[in-house]
């Protein structure tokens, strides 16, 4: 494990300021809000910020703030935070990322998680976190081979908190850490205390219509909920699980492309009423860009889905996750892309010890909420202590 430090040439920061400079605007498009995909007023605005004002050295130091290494497991480069805390009794917390996701989206957390002390809250609540960057995305770089599917990430989280010395361990996560996180509590059940999820699409069972019959109506605006993100704003998914290729050179040669790409999501997945920063400050969504700009992952994390297609943590037959065995929460924020019904998480994991309902926040939820990110994860963390008690 080798320390590390983000430094990137300058060279690669005056060309993507010649590059937004030179963009090849489309014309002729009409104008319907964000119903059609990212509005060109809009876009043209935030480019125009990200080249004259945003400043990528600023962001850069914020992330040299914190301890960071890299190592290499089963033959792919992993860039990972490791902050510890200073409080004896602190629990390891590994969380896993997804699509668009960075390391960045926790900057707000790791002071309140690690040092509870310092930020009003109880020391009993610190944390030992381990924040890695999926092989592919980011500061992780590209992995150099196909393959890398949800099994083999969750293998590779295993191996790395046993590098780190950890035996016992929390893991948490939202989007395409979901089926990572699943998959790490199934293969390394010995070693996992807890796992705490930001929401979890379900369905009815398959074989099962009469599960359809007695939902009530938030039950079914859960699932409805589900089906929209599924036919009308899951359109990344779809060309990523099948033809990741064919957006991989523009995503890699246009930073205009990467930046709609990624923003869009902001917009659809997060509590965002009119544009992506009524959610997420605008600094910080463009940093996440940067991570994937600057590394030239936007194409090597699109591989992931195509790799996860047959991979999912849930039985095609019957629509079911696959049991775990190790105590489960979930925390639910009204935006996010899909919703749970609490039955039939409860049907599919006997484990469930926790279970939160928010008013507020969306898919990132450590960027958009934090005090509510933070309070249940040390919610559900203290559920385990009784239990274990």
């Amino acid at each position: 494990m080798q320390p590390y430090q983000l430094d990137f040439p300058q060279e690669a920061l005056d060309d993507l300021r010649q590059r937004l400079a030179n963009a090849r605007w489309p014309e002729g498009l009409p104008e319907d809000g964000w119903s059609r995909g990212v509005p060109t007023d809009y876009l043209r605005e935030l480019a125009e910020y990200w080249r004259e004002t945003y400043d990528w050295r600023k962001a850069e130091a914020e992330l040299n703030q914190f301890p960071q290494f890299t190592t290499t497991i089963d033959g792919a480069n992993v860039y990972f935070m490791h902050v510890r805390s200073h409080e004896p009794t602190a629990t390891p917390l590994l969380i896993t990322h997804g699509w668009p996701g960075s390391v960045a989206e926790f900057l707000e957390v790791i002071g309140p998680l690690t040092d509870p002390r310092a930020h009003g809250g109880d020391p009993a609540d610190a944390f030992h976190l381990v924040l890695p960057s999926i092989p592919g995305f980011g500061f992780s770089g590209p992995a150099g081979e196909g393959g890398w599917n949800i099994g083999r990430v969750a293998a590779a989280w295993a191996e790395l908190m046993k590098r780190l010395g950890y035996d016992r361990y929390l893991a948490q996560s939202a989007d395409f850490g979901i089926g990572i996180n699943l998959a790490l509590a199934t293969i390394d059940a010995e070693h996992m205390i807890g796992l705490h999820l930001n929401g979890v699409p379900t369905t009815p069972a398959t074989k099962d219509p009469a599960e359809l019959a007695d939902l009530d109506a938030k039950e079914r605006s859960a699932i409805e909920r589900t089906e929209r993100f599924i036919r009308d704003l899951s359109g990344s998914m779809k060309i990523q699980s099948t033809r990741p290729h064919t957006t991989a050179y523009s995503l890699t040669d246009s930073p205009i492309g990467q930046l709609a790409y990624i923003v869009e999501k902001f917009k659809d997945w997060a509590d965002a009423e009119q544009v992506p920063e009524d959610a997420v400050d605008r600094d910080r969504i463009l940093t996440i860009v940067m991570s994937y700009w600057l590394t030239r992952t936007g194409g090597t994390s699109a591989q992931f889905y195509y790799e996860i297609a047959e991979f999912l943590p849930v039985n095609v037959t019957t629509g079911r996750y696959n049991p775990i065995e190790v105590p489960f929460g979930v925390a639910v924020f009204p935006h996010a892309p899909f919703a749970p019904v609490r039955r039939f998480l409860e049907r599919d994991f006997p484990t469930l010890v926790h279970y939160s309902e928010f008013d507020r926040g969306g898919n990132f939820a450590a960027l958009e909420e934090p005090d509510l990110y933070i309070q249940d994860i040390r919610a559900f963390r203290r559920t385990l202590a009784r239990s274990a008690a």
